[in-house]
């Protein structure tokens, strides 16, 4: 194999930033999985891969320009989480590289809906479905702000991604 094929080979296998890419409508975020993040038997604790999805989503909305903390003490709004199912498909082990691909499968006045589908090169770990609730100061939903809803709606131009965590991505 000449020096520039490896090259090539790696860099198509290479897995995105790691403040995380969008890809159309995708966001897609890596996860480095630590001995911190697994149980006795090397096998990521359960738990954490809501944790993983949290920091997806997170950097989702830092991408689009929302920083949270500002957001809630200039404009009065946060996100909570109104409901969420996680879906485990395979373990994940210490040391795996995942990516967390995140997609909006709903825009609604107050809340949107997600898909987080957690890969290891190519097959799906886990899928998490969350319903993201926007607050006001007095933690009652409130309507997302225009320019956030026109951020994600920018995002949402091109076809969606499917909604149901059952259904295989096109």
């Amino acid at each position: 194999m000449t020096p520039d094929a490896l090259t090539d080979r790696i860099d198509a296998a290479a897995p995105p930033p790691a403040a995380g890419v969008w890809h159309g409508p995708v966001f897609r975020f890596p996860i480095r999985v630590y001995y911190e993040d697994t149980d006795a038997g090397g096998v990521v604790y359960h738990a954490n891969h809501i944790r993983f999805a949290e920091r997806a989503r997170t950097e989702m909305l830092r991408s689009l320009g929302v920083d949270q903390r500002p957001l809630y003490a200039e404009r009065g709004v946060a996100f909570a989480v109104g409901s969420l199912a996680v879906d485990y498909r395979r373990p994940a082990r210490l040391d795996d590289l995942l990516v967390v691909e995140t997609s909006v499968g709903r825009l609604g006045g107050s809340a949107m809906e997600l898909v987080q589908r957690m890969r290891r090169d190519g097959a799906e770990v886990a899928v998490v479905t969350v319903r993201i609730v926007c607050v006001g100061p007095d933690w009652r939903a409130t309507r997302l702000p225009d320019d956030l809803r026109a951020a994600i709606a920018a995002r949402l131009a091109t076809d969606l991604p499917p909604t149901d965590p059952r259904t295989p991505p096109a």
